[in-house]
């Protein structure tokens, strides 16, 4: 069981011990996509439920931030920086997410939350408007680790 990291001895679930490892600078970048009717997204900033772009922003921002509690084995990392960013494209929105730290692993998990849940919010808010849309293409764009 030993090429599994989150697999003790016996084949138990466990939390990584990462208490040796040293400190790095760490930053993630995610993406995820809402596909949805080109009129739904020229509309997302008014909708009947609201503003979903800024909305989709900060349930990004407090979703990184709660990562440890959602993922069972992720640690809670102190977070440095966290950005949301949503660009209207014409059959939808993408959005991304950029997080960093400086701890002894690593803020992918992080980054792929904040993306998603922010892909979420605006699915929540459009949902009235256009039962067409989808989530999809949630990814890891890239991830860097530099000494400290």
């Amino acid at each position: 069981m030993s090429e599994f990291s989150h697999l003790d001895a016996e084949g138990g679930v466990r939390m990584v011990d990462v208490g040796d490892k040293p400190a790095s600078r760490r930053r993630a970048r995610s993406r995820a996509r809402v596909t949805m009717a080109p009129e739904t997204a020229s509309r997302l900033g008014e909708l009947p439920k609201g503003d979903a772009l800024t909305t989709a922003q900060l349930a990004g921002i407090m979703a990184a931030k709660r990562t440890g509690d959602l993922i069972p084995l992720c640690h809670p990392l102190p977070l440095t920086s966290i950005d949301v960013h949503v660009a209207i494209v014409g059959n939808g929105a993408d959005v991304t997410s950029t997080v960093e730290t400086t701890a002894q692993t690593g803020v992918e998990m992080e980054a792929l939350v904040a993306a998603s849940v922010a892909a979420l919010t605006i699915y929540d808010m459009a949902k009235a408007v256009d039962d067409s849309m989808t989530v999809t293409e949630v990814r890891l764009l890239e991830k860097t680790k530099e000494a400290v």
